[in-house]
């Protein structure tokens, strides 16, 4: 059972306010995935339309009989979570959006749309994510195929959250459900009813997978609790590069660019909150973040990833686990702690991941 202290960045709870479009967030006992003030008002006898017709959605289309089941992903991480419930079934999964590559801005290639129209099953994060990829699935899908928004499935619109770039007046929630492992536990056991829905002969198949990856998470979430114990209280800081963290870390709702009055203000406020590590990303470089880094003399970590998987296709930590661990390992031990629990974890599933990444 999920406590509401589970991951590191669960601990990494309650906001300091800042001024300016990153996210400086510290740990509280507050606990769960509590949604926004915003988010909450939000909710209402209306709010779960969206949720349950995802859902709806998700379990429809035809059975699929003579051939073998053919899947259609969008990010690596969603590629990832569907090759490992499939496994050695006679399905195939062919991701979409390379790895590297902004997911937010991506157009698919006309060539994808070929891989599209063949497709039993398009598995998309939602949220609107993808939407350029949304669409072109829908504009091209054969008949008795279906597009499942894991995420719009699993989360009923009450527990939304907005924040600096998912405004809630833009209606685009912050869609990155998949970093935090309990909502990635409820993607895989969708994909598990989906592909049940799809391919009965398989059945046994996939819900043989679905625990062992079940079981992964679990063993992985506990390491997360494990080694954010080793932190102090006031050393559970984060400042980060983007809001790809907004589940598991509750972040200010409202930015504007920084003024360089507020970097200088935040430059001082990391040397008085003694924030141990400003994090950036290779795919969202951030000048600003190394200057803070470096003119409030503490480390600057740029190798964060939310949907790049660490190595190459075929690789051991080529993985959601693996790009979990990695991100969580980096975090802990830049703000001073002891990953080695983490680090020691068994991510590994007796489920053979065949997924073609685009990179």
């Amino acid at each position: 059972m999920h406590t509401p202290l589970t991951s590191p960045c669960r601990l990494l709870r309650s906001t300091i306010a800042l001024s300016c479009a990153l996210i400086l967030v510290s740990c509280s006992s507050s606990g769960g995935s509590t949604p926004t003030s915003e988010s909450s008002a939000a909710s209402g006898s209306g709010q779960a339309a969206t949720h349950e017709k995802a859902k709806a959605e998700c379990m429809g289309g035809a059975e699929v009989t003579g051939d073998a089941l053919n899947i259609a992903t969008t990010v690596a991480p969603i590629t990832n979570l569907v090759a490992l419930v499939v496994g050695d079934s006679p399905a195939t999964v062919t991701g979409i959006v390379p790895e590297g590559t902004n997911s937010h801005t991506f157009e698919p290639p006309p060539s994808v749309a070929a891989t599209l129209s063949k497709a039993d099953v398009v598995f998309i994060n939602g949220l609107v994510l993808e939407e350029p990829t949304r669409d072109l699935a829908v504009a091209n899908m054969k008949d008795g195929a279906v597009v499942c928004e894991l995420g719009t499935a699993v989360l009923p619109e009450s527990d939304y959250v907005y924040d600096f770039s998912f405004p809630k007046e833009g209606g685009k929630p912050n869609p990155h459900l998949w970093t935090d492992p309990p909502l990635a536990r409820e993607y895989v056991s969708l994909i598990r009813d989906v592909l049940v829905s799809r391919d009965p002969a398989n059945e046994a198949t996939y819900a043989a997978n679905h625990d062992k990856v079940v079981a992964m998470i679990d063993r992985l979430d506990a390491a997360m609790v494990e080694a954010t114990a080793t932190l102090p209280a006031e050393q559970r800081k984060l400042l980060t590069y983007h809001d790809a963290y907004a589940y598991f870390a509750k972040g200010p709702s409202s930015f504007e660019e920084p003024t360089p009055k507020d970097i200088a203000e935040l430059i001082d406020q990391v040397r008085a909150e003694n924030v141990k590590a400003v994090f950036g990303s290779e795919v969202f470089p951030s000048p600003v973040l190394e200057q803070i880094g470096r003119e409030a003399g503490v480390a600057y970590v740029d190798v964060l990833r939310d949907d790049d998987l660490p190595g190459e296709p075929g690789a051991a930590d080529h993985s959601w686990a693996g790009l979990m661990r990695f991100d969580y390992v980096t975090m802990v031990e830049a703000l001073g702690g002891d990953a080695s629990v983490l680090k020691g974890v068994d991510i590994t599933v007796d489920s053979a991941d065949k997924a073609y990444y685009p990179q």
